[in-house]
């Protein structure tokens, strides 16, 4: 991956993942971080689907290793280590690797899909809310 594509691949998606990385922090998300949450979705206009294989294939397997770390407390993420972190995973999310996540994705979002589901159903009141208007 050349250095465009991966300033391409940051500008593309690193808002979106940086927004969703406290899905995966030791604390509970605040309400103003779910807030945040719904509005970097609503700018990247992605379907409940498309969050859906994102929260699965691209986030939780970096993210879900932090939880599982013995390195005691973490409250927050350094966020270039982590978009390096992403990248690197994402860059080899093809063939077998992308089988292999999608077969464990249920293990690796185990620990955050009460969240997940939470921050789905504030989106789909906030697209209700709009639709409605």
């Amino acid at each position: 991956m050349s250095e465009e594509e991966i300033e391409a691949l940051i500008a593309e998606r690193g808002e979106l993942w940086l927004a969703l990385a406290p899905l995966w922090l030791e604390r509970e998300p605040r309400e103003a971080d779910y807030a945040h949450m719904v509005r970097v979705i609503e700018r990247h206009a992605l379907t409940p689907e498309q969050l859906e294989w994102i929260f699965r294939l691209e986030l939780a397997p970096v993210l879900s290793r932090h939880q599982l770390s013995v390195a005691g407390e973490w409250r927050a993420f350094d966020e270039d280590r982590l978009l390096t972190q992403l990248v690197v995973h994402h860059r080899r999310l093809y063939g077998w690797r992308k089988g292999f996540w999608t077969l464990f994705s249920g293990l690796t979002t185990m620990m955050t899909r009460h969240r997940w589901n939470l921050l789905m159903a504030r989106l789909a009141r906030t697209r209700e809310e709009v639709s409605d208007a």
